[in-house]
């Protein structure tokens, strides 16, 4: 009933064991609150926060126009409603080492279990896109320290991502996340790797734990979980999966209503009332308050 009863300082506590299980750990990509509840259900290890996620969600574009404001909270909302570990992206930090050193703290008190903070310019793009930019190494290596040395709660997770890979090539990402990690990354999150033995030439760089982005449509193939512990892969996770299966879900519905004058067609497909009820744990509230839950659930389960 209401939130989950897993404190933030055991959620890190959880994260970095699972980094050092030695066995690859899956996050998906919660869009909101309840799809975080889901993901936990289903049985995977931990719950990832996107950055383009975030800003979809807003109506808006991955082009850093949202505010640390708006991230903390919504991703604060998504992790208090699993008892799982929460990693949000928090783009470049939301301004210089001062504001990254403030973007760790509210994430802290957020409740989140770790972020990771990119060496893109301000503003960025998303990182499977063309035409992207890097900060200089001084630049990057300034953000990370200022992220590390601004938390409080040790176990809290410094994760840092290197575009790099697309402007400078696969040699000047080995090179940068050896600095990132020196600079105080806890784990290094590699954008856009173009083939496992990209993502195995940064596993022999560094030896903290390393990231792949599954992101649909973008340029790294979509791999197994299996080819990527492989190569030595840590975490990986899917970003924006759910909310582009939930929107297309949502495009096909309104297509029949419109086509049709009804939504009869895609019934069979929907969530169902009693699932739903289910997720939300209607019945604990019941049992805290019997008035709450009272009534049978009518028509189509």
């Amino acid at each position: 009933m209401l939130y989950s009863h897993t404190t933030p300082e055991q959620k890190r506590i959880r994260l970095r064991a699972l980094l050092a299980s030695g066995t690859i750990q899956q996050f998906p990509g919660a869009f909101n609150p309840l799809s975080s509840r889901l993901i936990e259900e289903k049985g995977f290890a931990g719950v990832y926060i996107s950055g383009a996620v975030l800003a979809n969600d807003l109506g808006l574009p991955d082009i850093g126009l949202t505010t640390l404001t708006e991230v903390a909270t919504r991703a604060g909302q998504i992790a208090r409603m699993t008892e799982l570990p929460a990693i949000v992206d928090a783009d470049t930090g939301f301004g210089e080492p001062m504001n990254v050193a403030r973007t760790v703290q509210e994430l802290e008190n957020a409740g989140l279990a770790g972020c990771h903070i990119e060496d893109q310019f301000n503003p960025k793009r998303c990182g499977h896109l063309d035409g992207k930019n890097v900060v200089d190494l001084d630049t990057a290596t300034k953000r990370i320290r200022a992220a590390a040395g601004a938390r409080r709660d040790p176990n809290f997770l410094i994760m840092a991502r290197t575009d790099i890979r697309a402007t400078d090539g696969l040699e000047a990402a080995q090179d940068r996340a050896v600095a990132l990690v020196e600079a105080g990354a806890d784990a290094i999150f590699p954008e856009a790797m173009k083939d496992l033995g990209e993502f195995k030439a940064i596993r022999e760089a560094v030896d903290v734990p390393i990231l792949a982005n599954m992101t649909e449509f973008g340029k790294s193939p979509l791999f197994t979980v299996e080819q990527l512990q492989e190569v030595g892969v840590n975490i990986v996770i899917y970003p924006v999966t759910l909310l582009r299966s939930a929107m297309g879900a949502a495009e096909r519905t309104l297509e029949t209503i419109k086509a049709d004058g009804t939504q009869e067609a895609q019934v069979e497909s929907m969530l169902t009332r009693a699932r739903l009820y289910d997720l939300v744990d209607y019945e604990s509230y019941n049992r805290f308050d019997t008035g709450v839950f009272n009534f049978q659930i009518p028509g189509k389960n």
